[in-house]
């Protein structure tokens, strides 16, 4: 099989000169965000570093972190690094408290961006020959977007479903013979099963590939979904605040996921000492944006665990490999691909009069995840009339849709019914096993 990629010089690149790109790139990097982001000079200054200081990859270690706080006491301009009238887009994820994430990007960071998500689709062996189906979420999620631009970067025939609507899906995907399927791992196996429902089999799919993203999946659950779909079933990765999905892609390897280090530089670090660790260690992910002009962050830590690896690849790419990440550091739960925290929970709770005291219970139900949230009601809220606590449990459900973009089931319990444990309830019980 011919090998095949979007930017072939890039990325096959030896690691050498990689690893010079990366040192001059970074160097003009902390250059411009010490000139035109405040907020994080002043981190700089109070870590004594300044832009001489850092003469290459080999002095990363010196700089400051980012963290999701610092993105939350910045939003929304604060570490916007070019004028508001060089921004074009931006584009939103959810924050810890209930503020969002905004990201800003240039005509050449949205470039660079679907550049990316080219390289995604072609190492899926996408070309101009191919049916593109984007099933991600479009406006402020990344998913969208992101791959849509990728799509038209290699000259696909784009369909940009966005999510939802299935059986409007299976039309267009049949009637269009859509080859590349892109949504979220759970999305895919749904229209998977609805497809079985209706009497295809696998043969029938014109699907050949699926670029899946956005939420953990386990291997079991990848190969499910290839066995349903007939396809081969490629991981991504990304993050709204480094640019969104295409970080990093798999090859026909399937064996990780190659980050694209001509514009993010990655890092494992010890999440308890901030120490960097040699490669092959498991630790904490950071990455550095190396040529975003509008919101380059500078180590910022992802709170995902995984490992990275240079081992060689049959497909040719010398980009090194991340591992599928392993959990997170901090208590964020990916629900349906979108992030949840129990803080925002909390928020919403006390917004509503409630006691924060409540539960939060995942589980994956065949390849769908559920999402209940029991809360105890107080004294004065309890009610034994069934029509008056479900239409508590239905404004409840709806003000968390309001903060977290996605509806849980919301049951509210008698006072004191949740169980605690040396004086705390249990906030999360996470019942998917995802690694």
């Amino acid at each position: 099989m011919e090998k095949r990629y979007f930017q072939k010089e890039i990325e096959t690149m030896p690691v050498d000169q990689i690893k010079q790109m990366q040192s001059e790139k970074l160097v003009k990097q902390v250059k411009h965000v010490y000139e035109n982001v405040p907020y994080y000079r002043n981190l700089m200054d109070e870590k004594g570093v300044k832009p001489e200081d850092i003469h290459g990859i080999e002095d990363l270690h010196k700089l400051p972190f980012l963290t999701k706080a610092d993105l939350r006491d910045a939003y929304p301009y604060g570490l916007l690094a070019k004028p508001l009238e060089d921004c074009v887009r931006i584009q939103s994820t959810s924050g810890t408290t209930g503020r969002r994430v905004v990201a800003f990007y240039t005509q050449k960071d949205v470039d660079l961006w679907e550049d990316c998500c080219a390289r995604a689709i072609v190492a899926a062996g996408g070309s101009n020959k191919d049916v593109c189906q984007v099933a991600y979420g479009y406006g402020l999620f990344t998913g969208g977007p992101g791959l849509n631009g990728g799509s038209h970067k290699v000259g696909c025939l784009t369909l940009p479903m966005s999510s939802g609507f299935t059986e409007r899906q299976i039309q267009f995907m049949t009637d269009l013979s859509a080859t590349i399927l892109c949504c979220t791992p759970s999305y895919a196996a749904y229209i998977g099963e609805s497809l079985k429902e209706q009497g295809y089999k696998p043969e029938d799919i014109p699907l050949k590939a699926g670029i899946f993203g956005a939420e953990p999946w386990t291997e079991e659950m990848r190969q499910q979904i290839q066995d349903t779909l007939g396809i081969k079933a490629y991981d991504i990765y990304g993050l709204t605040e480094t640019t969104g999905p295409g970080v990093s892609f798999e090859c026909e390897e399937q064996t990780g996921m190659h980050i694209n280090e001509d514009h993010f530089l990655a890092e494992i670090i010890d999440p308890d000492t901030g120490e960097v660790l040699p490669e092959g260690s498991k630790g904490e992910l950071v990455f550095t944006s190396l040529d975003k002009e509008a919101f380059p962050l500078l180590r910022y830590r992802t709170r995902d665990i995984c490992v990275l690896t240079r081992k060689e690849c049959s497909c040719g790419r010398t980009f090194i490999k991340m591992a599928k990440p392993m959990g997170r550091t901090d208590d964020m739960l990916i629900i349906r691909g979108v992030n949840v925290f129990p803080s925002q929970i909390e928020t919403v709770l006390l917004k509503e009069g409630y006691q924060p005291n409540y539960q939060i219970i995942v589980d994956r139900k065949g390849n769908n995840d559920t999402f209940d949230v029991n809360v105890e009601m107080n004294p004065e809220q309890f009610t034994d009339t069934v029509s008056g606590v479900t239409q508590q449990e239905k404004a409840l459900s709806n003000a968390m849709k309001v903060m977290l973009g996605i509806n849980p089931a919301v049951h509210l319990v008698p006072p004191k019914s949740i169980t605690r444990s040396e004086g705390k309830a249990v906030r999360v019980i996470d019942k998917r096993k995802l690694v």
